[in-house]
């Protein structure tokens, strides 16, 4: 399955990376990066950083329950989840934070794994956000984008209430979940799943409580202002200018886009969106469009890559181990 999901990722990103520079003049797509002026992405970098590192505050906040971790402590174990995204498919990532929090603060994975997918619903929402912000003003975005907005509103809305509604009523949701755990897994499981049911409602506990649900998601908002402000600086390399708010549209839809499958680092997914966006909203001819386009995709994945691999062989980690470390998650003994 996992081969598939590869393949299936690989075949998806060069279909979009086709279809984004089809019909463009790839020697001034050239032209365009040879000239750009990339001390801009000096300041894009600072700033990125500074959202990474609120994203590592609200992590903080959300471990609560668990253990205070200082965040000169959480911030690598974050740097090495964002390497992971960027270099393993299907957001490997997520895990491997969870298992390397696990090995340095002894937090259970299955108790961290339910703040990251609360953090990704947020993540989610805010993009949501940015895009419904920018709408009024491209009114000529393709239909494609504007339904595929409508169905993750849709499905982000869903997930958000489920998780709610669960972390509400943990006596009340934990029924089905032990009838389901009795019917499908042996005997001798049993006690683990329950334990694991337990640290996957502390991991879903700032869900209930209204101050922590305002605080998640306001730092979500900075995480990806400063993220939207990256992608600002990196504009002025190059001979164009567009809105701030048609660059929080594009960072909302190509954020959206990477949740397809594709080849590690979301190649494909994160560009073709990005320049069509440019492009029929901000009138950015394609060929300028994609040289930014590319430089910033770059720009957002070279550096945090590198700290997260550096982090990752300080912690003399394996692939092996993050294997290891899912299935033990599967089984509730994480």
């Amino acid at each position: 399955m996992k081969r598939i999901l590869s393949w299936i990722g690989l075949v998806i990103s060069a279909l979009l990376l086709y279809l984004a520079l089809r019909g463009l003049q790839l020697a001034d797509v050239w032209a365009s990066l040879r000239t750009a002026r990339y001390y801009w992405i000096l300041p894009g970098i600072v700033i990125y950083f500074f959202g990474v590192w609120a994203r590592t505050w609200r992590w903080h906040y959300m471990l609560r329950p668990f253990k205070s971790v200082p965040l000169v402590r959480l911030f690598p174990v974050v740097c090495i989840g964002y390497a992971g995204n960027n270099i393993y498919p299907a957001r490997v990532g997520e895990v491997i934070r969870s298992f390397v929090l696990k090995k340095t603060e002894d937090i259970p994975m299955s108790g961290s794994l339910p703040t990251v997918f609360v953090e990704r619903i947020f993540d989610g929402l805010v993009m949501l956000m940015f895009v419904f912000i920018a709408l009024p003003f491209a009114p000529n975005m393709p239909a494609v984008y504007r339904n595929w907005v409508i169905g993750f509103s849709i499905l982000f809305g869903v997930a958000l209430a489920v998780f709610i509604a669960v972390a509400a009523r943990p006596a009340r949701a934990k029924v089905p979940y032990q009838w389901a755990v009795q019917k499908v897994l042996p005997e001798r499981l049993h006690g683990k799943m329950d334990g694991f049911y337990d640290r996957f409602m502390m991991g879903l506990s700032s869900l209930t409580r209204g101050r922590d649900v305002i605080m998640i998601f306001a730092t979500s908002v900075v995480i990806w202002l400063a993220e939207t402000m990256k992608y600002w600086f990196v504009m002025h390399a190059f001979d164009f200018h567009v809105s701030f708010l048609v660059l929080m549209l594009m960072n909302g839809i190509v954020n959206l886009f990477t949740t397809l499958p594709a080849a590690p680092g979301y190649i494909g997914t994160f560009d073709a969106p990005g320049i069509k966006i440019l492009q029929v909203v901000g009138g950015v001819p394609g060929e300028i469009a994609a040289a930014y386009t590319l430089t910033l995709h770059a720009a957002l994945w070279v550096p945090i890559t590198l700290l997260g691999i550096w982090y990752f062989y300080r912690q003399q980690l394996h692939w092996s181990d993050f294997q290891a470390a899912a299935d033990a998650a599967a089984l509730g003994e994480g």
